[in-house]
């Protein structure tokens, strides 16, 4: 009469449990002595076929359950209509990741990855770069290039906290040096100006101030003198 033979290196390993000493329950018993060296699986009996029936049709039910979950917008939580599938792979109705793209821009609900081109919700207004011979502090090398933010006062859109009220405008200056790192940084807060990015509409954290133009978690250097809590260079 064949045994069926447990083995501790099919079953995950707990904390806690020292396989080595795994209790000896009697010829035949899984997990127990092995006296048959020559069992073969071909010769399961009828309740091991069984089992492997039973685990067939558990495995279908669990199949069929999951692609009806694929099947479902997890926006709305209902059947799709017209799916969408981003490159990250996860798929939405069409109305759905539109109407989440004008709230949230181009970020995938589920994974947050980045698609198409970001955009945020920066009030109009304009951004202007000079330069000069000015020395920041910890830069005698080089000069410095000074930006102009001036976003006027305006009427909030539906991307912002309050649609239909007024915001109130902001001018700010801000310092970059005028060497290779500066530059590419400068690069990089074009861009990111362009894709309103820099600013947004919300609660100022110094004044208190709401409906008002704010930074929008984009650092910059405001100062050129007075040490990191006046956000300047040194």
């Amino acid at each position: 009469m064949k045994k069926l033979i447990g083995y501790s290196g099919d079953i995950p390993h707990t904390k806690g449990i020292n396989w080595n000493q795994t209790p000896d329950y009697g010829p035949g018993a899984v997990g127990g002595a092995v006296q048959d060296e020559g069992v073969k699986f071909r010769g399961q009996g009828k309740a091991d076929a069984g089992f492997n029936e039973d685990s067939k049709d558990n495995s279908r039910h669990e199949s069929k359950g999951a692609h009806a979950e694929e099947e479902t917008c997890t926006i709305c939580m209902d059947s799709f209509t017209n799916k969408t599938k981003l490159k990250c792979g996860h798929e939405f109705c069409q109305e759905c990741i539109r109407m989440s793209v004008e709230s949230l821009g181009s970020i995938c609900p589920v994974c947050k990855e980045v698609f198409g081109k970001l955009e945020g919700n920066q009030p109009d207004g304009r951004m202007k770069v000079t330069k000069n011979r000015f020395r920041l502090p910890g830069y005698p090398q080089c000069g410095t290039i000074e930006i102009y933010y001036d976003i006027p006062r305006g009427i909030q859109t539906k991307r912002h906290p309050n649609p239909g009220n007024y915001f109130h405008g902001t001018s700010r200056h801000a310092y970059l040096p005028d060497n290779r790192e500066g530059n590419e940084v400068l690069v990089l807060l074009q861009r990111a100006f362009d894709q309103k990015l820099i600013f947004t509409v919300g609660t100022s954290t110094t004044s208190g101030l709401e409906n008002a133009v704010t930074w929008n978690d984009i650092h910059h250097k405001i100062n050129t003198h007075g040490g990191p809590l006046k956000y300047e260079f040194i």
